[in-house]
């Protein structure tokens, strides 16, 4: 009898507790998914610039449903591969074709060397003496043993520091809340603004030691791919930290409890892993891509692409600070907004 009382007192506890139940069987469905939209998307359509002599490979290569796109000269089509509007430049060495993969990203690689090499068998009777035109293939990023966490490490970092600071504010926030300090703190002559001010610079502190301490191990001790500025690295690592400050401190306004506030895991972070640059977002459904594009995580993981693999400065990743530092101050004021029903005056 009494293990059936504490069976009976369990059950109705969770029966109760809406929010654990759908963690429990919707939070699953919803995170499968996503997963079989993310690995059931399409192939991958590389995107192949061609120019002067190498213009015959164009019906070939869009034959290997490639994405081709010709370029009056060679400068021209340098100048897209560096934007990234391409995936590599096709040109021509004399008999031989010449390929420049832009190199960040492997899937894309092993789809251009794919397609070429298909389209080089296909005008295999074309070439000198009947033999198979041999591409030379060289990286405007990266190198061919560039090895995968060369690769996914820029963007694991920035799901490692948003993740835990995700955890730990929002767990500090709510034990503030249910201790009773921050409800005396609200009885006080403070404004909203400036509590929810002072918590971020607390715990902001520790988050400039945390990017400092995760930036410098990924580099220097795992030997990550590093070929921009480590300044950068830490500045953006440093706002992906903020913008999982604010939001894990306005989320653990609406958590009753620590076990409530790890449930929003799934819900908030999960699909920013997934949308953050793992998988190409060009091989995932429009509404989908848009999702990702709103996510703090996705600005975050591609600066810091663009810096330690492509090595590019400021002007490349200032839409990225900017929009990382937008999200904070949205998050920010949502934060000023939810502690409205925690005063009690």
């Amino acid at each position: 009898m009494r293990i059936r009382a504490i069976t009976l007192r369990i059950l109705q506890q969770f029966i109760h507790d809406r929010r654990t139940m759908a963690l429990m069987f919707i939070a699953p469905l919803l995170v499968l998914s996503l997963m079989s939209l993310v690995f059931g998307s399409d192939a991958y359509e590389p995107r192949i610039g061609v120019s002067g002599g190498a213009a015959v490979f164009s019906s070939a290569l869009e034959a290997e449903q490639a994405e081709v796109t010709s370029y009056a000269d060679e400068a021209s089509g340098q100048a897209a591969l560096k934007a990234g509007a391409i995936d590599a430049l096709l040109t021509m060495k004399g008999d031989a074709p010449a390929i420049v993969l832009e190199g960040s990203n492997p899937a894309a690689n092993r789809a251009v060397i794919m397609a070429l090499q298909e389209a080089a068998q296909s005008l295999r009777p074309q070439a000198p003496g009947g033999g198979q035109l041999q591409p030379q293939i060289s990286y405007l990023y990266g190198a061919e043993d560039m090895k995968t966490i060369d690769r996914f490490g820029p963007i694991m970092i920035g799901v490692f520091v948003f993740f835990f600071v995700f955890l730990i504010a929002g767990v500090s926030f709510l034990r503030e809340r249910t201790t009773g300090t921050l409800e005396r703190l609200l009885s006080t002559p403070l404004k909203r603004w400036e509590i929810v001010t002072g918590y971020v610079c607390g715990f902001g502190i520790f988050t400039v030691f945390q990017a400092l301490l995760i930036s410098w191990f990924s580099i220097q001790v795992l030997g990550i791919m590093m070929t921009g500025s480590f300044g950068y690295v830490l500045l953006m690592t440093l706002l992906l930290s903020m913008s999982a400050l604010t939001l894990g401190t306005l989320l653990s306004a609406f958590a009753a409890n620590e076990l409530q506030m790890i449930q929003f895991i799934p819900l908030v972070i999960v699909p920013q892993i997934f949308l953050s640059g793992l998988f190409p977002l060009d091989t995932l459904p429009l509404w989908l891509q848009r999702i990702g594009l709103a996510t703090p995580m996705y600005y975050g993981s591609q600066a810091l692409m663009d810096i330690m693999v492509r090595g590019r400065g400021w002007s490349d990743i200032a839409g990225d600070v900017f929009m990382l530092i937008g999200f904070s101050l949205l998050f920010m004021l949502l934060n000023v907004l939810a502690l409205r029903k925690h005063r009690r005056m």
